[in-house]
């Protein structure tokens, strides 16, 4: 090793996220159409059990939620549990997992191969949400600017949310 290298240890990114997580990502972008129709399907079934949570409470039903929700979602997306899920509008690629956490597109950084300026081995999660849009029904959703992340709602449930969402929407 020459006095000027830096060590750096093998198959470790720079924030020492895992290669495993990035091909399932992937695979979720790739398979986006699908995805969404599944959730789409999903959101249905909570939303006609919206009588059930809110006989429960939705207080008392989000944390069993949030371990289902964060098992699913962290598998397939390695979700980062923002409670303010956009996977619909982002072709099924997370942006809480870009390092910069950046909710409306890539930076300036993106490399010529396609991977993050911070973690040179991985696909910047914008590269890979807009290949997911393009096969999504729902796709031009991307285009749609989003509200800044509320991190009060870190660690909430995003599914129980958006029932409780669309429940009051469909009750006006």
């Amino acid at each position: 090793m020459s006095k000027n290298a830096v060590y750096e240890p093998a198959g470790k990114s720079p924030v020492g996220r895992r290669a495993r997580s990035y091909t399932i990502r992937r695979w979720s972008v790739r398979h986006a159409r699908g995805l969404e129709w599944f959730y789409d399907f999903f959101a249905d079934i909570l939303l006609n059990l919206h009588p059930l949570w809110k006989m429960i409470g939705y207080e008392r039903a989000e944390a069993p939620v949030v371990i289902l929700e964060r098992a699913v979602k962290g598998f397939l997306f390695d979700c980062r549990m923002c409670g303010q899920c956009v996977l619909s509008s982002t072709g099924m690629s997370c942006p809480m997992n870009c390092p910069k956490t950046l909710r409306n597109g890539p930076c300036g950084g993106v490399r010529e191969n396609g991977n993050c300026e911070v973690e040179p081995d991985m696909p910047c999660v914008w590269i890979e949400a807009w290949k997911g849009s393009v096969m999504m029904k729902n796709g031009a959703r991307i285009e749609n600017v989003q509200v800044p992340h509320d991190q009060s709602l870190r660690n909430t449930s995003s599914w129980l949310r958006a029932t409780a969402e669309r429940a009051r929407e469909r009750q006006q």
